[in-house]
Parts: structure tokens; sequence; C-alpha cells
């Protein structure tokens, strides 16, 4: 078994040149897998070494991309599962959700697809961990005012 040390978790990536390296490629290969943790997963760092994460590193060692793509899924967002995998026209379509037990019409999944399993898993992957980042944002950023050149703190007494 191969253990591999990532650097520290990358706080500020773009997701969209992952989501395009993820689209162009052809095969999921193990520098793109560890990419993939390095970049986008703050969960998986943070668990060390358990049950979970040694399985992942077991697949990954073991080139079983479409099982580390699904384990990593239910480390990093274990509040998303799969809602669909279909294959249609050489293209494989991914889909995960949070409220899977909904009709379609109204869950608002992630679809991802690729003509490979793992990558389309994967694709949808980065998306939801977008999604997730985006949603624990407060709705109202938080933003320091410039304060005013003129502007002087006086305190003052209401005083009769």
């Amino acid at each position: 078994m191969t253990v591999v040390t990532l650097p520290h978790v990358t706080q500020h990536f773009d997701p969209m040149v992952l989501i395009e390296r993820l689209r162009i490629a052809h095969v999921v290969t193990r520098p793109l897998m560890w990419d993939i943790l390095d970049k986008a997963c703050r969960r998986f760092l943070s668990l060390g070494q358990n049950e979970k994460t040694g399985r992942l590193t077991r697949l990954i060692d073991a080139e079983a991309w479409a099982d580390a793509a699904l384990a990593l899924i239910e480390i990093e967002l274990p509040l998303w599962q799969v809602r669909r995998i279909a294959y249609d026209q050489g293209e494989w379509y991914c889909a995960l959700s949070r409220e899977r037990e909904l009709p379609e019409w109204l869950d608002r999944a992630i679809e991802a697809q690729h003509s490979d399993l793992a990558l389309g898993l994967l694709s949808a992957f980065v998306e939801a961990q977008v999604l997730s980042a985006q949603a624990t944002r407060p709705s109202v950023p938080n933003v320091r005012r410039a304060l005013d050149p003129l502007y002087e703190p006086m305190a003052c007494d209401n005083v009769r």
C-alpha cells in the first residue's frame, strides 16, 4: 500500500479549471486523482488515516477509479447520494442529489456526463463540492467599509 501525504489543501483554487481538466481527460490517472484530493477536498485530510480514507487510498492504489470516486463522494459529501448513473450513446450520465427521494422534477440534482464513468462521477463530485462550499457562505458578504477620511469617532453624552 502506498501512503501519499498531500500538501495542505489549497484554500483558493478555481473550480472551473478542475472541471475543465476533468472534461478534457480521457481516463483518470493517479496524479489527477491526487490533484482532486488536494484541491477540492476538505474532509479527506482532516479525517487523518481512518477506515474510510484507508479504503480510498487502497482503491486509488488499485486504480479502481469508479469505486474511488464513489468512496470520495461518501467521505467528502456525506449529505449527497448518487441519484442516477446511466449510459446512453457512449456517454455516462451521473447525477448527485441531497434529496434523492424527491421526484426528479422537484430535485435540484447536480448532473455531469463523460465518456468515462469515473470522470463523470468526479465531475459531478467537483460541481457538488462547489455548490456545497457556496451554500456555507453567508448570504450577505462581510465587507469592511472604507472609512471616510474626515470621519472621527466622538463620544458624546446626552447631558442637560
